[in-house]
């Protein structure tokens, strides 16, 4: 059983949603950022990475940054920019990418669902991220970017949701990044709202598809909240965090595809050849078509490998083929202990394509690259359900949810 319940989003005006809309804070670096922020000043990015507007030598993580995100918040509001919804509602967001949508329901989820593990994690998180997206939330009063959740599909929710969509014109609709069409509806019937919220009262749990920091930020500044105002009602709005819906059935995981800096071996292929069988393949990029099997660029080559059945691991976590190259490649033969952290590693999303490691590949930047086949949306909950936690940077998610779209105001200062 999980809760959900309308909110008052502030959200942009039509004219300017297009402009307002960005990428997530977390799938571009500052500099990236400031081109963009330079270029839109209507941007949400002035918001979400707000030390775009403040010198460069100036710590993202410094107080300043989030303070500016506030003021930055205010002022979009003031000028019209951003304006808060005057009831409760739920929205509905579909994104079409490549002619295939998926559509997920707008709401605010309670934190109890999180701690009482009712919302499922697969990724643990890294304390500086977390305590800044903390400090965003805090100093911002805000939930400003949205988690993704998924469920699994519900005939009644797919239902009420498909009806809604054929009966009333979207808010918004235009076409992003990526060449991907964003649509909002806004769900204000109170009947239709109540049959939705009582439909998820039936649906067991949530899972966290991509949001691990975002949602434990938001938890920890609603607990500290509700420490702070121990009078306040159940109902208040920290105790609840702005989040995105999605039936499992709709989503898709691309590859996380990796790139290391590490000297190889003359003897590397035979080394590889006793726990895999090799193909070279030659310059066309090499995608893996099924699981245990991955593309490997090095020289110039490419390379297909298929695990070895002794070696491919057993359990929900060892079988998943981003454990499988750690196990059998990155640690042994390379010296990886730790993916989160060893500098020596890095990871390229599935939307760059296979082109972007031979780039980095070539020019010098990394030794080697390996193409992966992206785990199943089933992996991702039964690794959930099992109360385990996938290796890091397994999962790649596209579409990309836009930020500024939507923000849920805590409404604690």
């Amino acid at each position: 059983m999980v809760k959900i319940r309308g909110f008052k989003a502030i959200r942009p005006s039509v004219d300017v949603a297009k402009d307002v809309a960005s990428l997530p804070y977390d799938v571009l670096n500052t500099e990236e950022a400031r081109v963009l922020g330079d270029a839109n000043p209507l941007s949400f990015l002035h918001i979400d990475k707000a030390e775009i507007d403040l010198a460069k030598d100036v710590s993202p993580y410094d107080i300043s940054v989030y303070q500016k995100a506030a003021s930055n918040l205010a002022e979009f509001q003031n000028k019209g920019w951003l304006a808060k919804d005057t009831k409760p509602e739920l929205y509905l967001y579909q994104l079409v990418m490549n002619g295939r949508p998926q559509t997920g329901l707008v709401t605010c989820t309670a934190i109890d669902d999180y701690v009482s593990g009712a919302i499922k994690k697969h990724e643990l998180t890294r304390e500086e991220k977390e305590l800044d997206r903390i400090r965003h939330v805090d100093v911002t009063d805000a939930n400003t970017s949205p988690i993704f959740l998924t469920y699994r599909s519900d005939a009644t929710v797919n239902k009420v949701v498909d009806a809604w969509i054929s009966k009333h014109d979207p808010v918004y609709d235009f076409k992003s990044f990526h060449d991907v069409t964003h649509r909002i509806w806004t769900v204000d019937d109170a009947d239709v709202v109540n049959t939705l919220t009582e439909a998820f009262e039936a649906i067991p749990a949530l899972y966290i598809a991509d949001g691990h920091h975002r949602t434990e930020s938001a938890v920890k500044v609603g607990l500290r909240r509700r420490a702070e105002h121990p009078e306040a009602s159940a109902d208040a709005e920290f105790n609840f965090f702005l989040s995105v819906l999605f039936p499992q059935d709709q989503l898709e995981i691309l590859d996380y595809n990796r790139v290391v800096d590490v000297p190889i071996a003359a003897d590397f292929l035979d080394q590889i050849a006793t726990k895999f069988d090799v193909e070279k393949v030659g310059k066309e990029a090499y995608k893996p078509a099924t699981p245990n099997t991955f593309g490997m660029y090095l020289d110039g080559l490419w390379y297909g490998l298929k695990v070895k059945p002794e070696f491919a691991g057993d359990g929900v976590i060892a079988s998943l083929d981003v454990s499988i190259l750690a196990d059998q490649v990155l640690t042994p033969l390379f010296g990886i202990e730790d993916i989160r952290r060893d500098d020596r590693i890095n990871f390229v999303g599935g939307i760059r394509g296979l082109g972007e490691l031979e780039q980095l590949v070539d020019a010098g930047k990394y030794t080697i690259a390996f193409s992966m086949y992206p785990p199943t949306m089933d992996n991702l909950l039964d690794v959930a359900d099992a109360g385990e936690i996938m290796p890091p940077k397994s999962t790649w998610f596209e579409p990309k949810l836009l930020s500024g779209l939507f923000v849920h105001d805590l409404e604690s200062n």
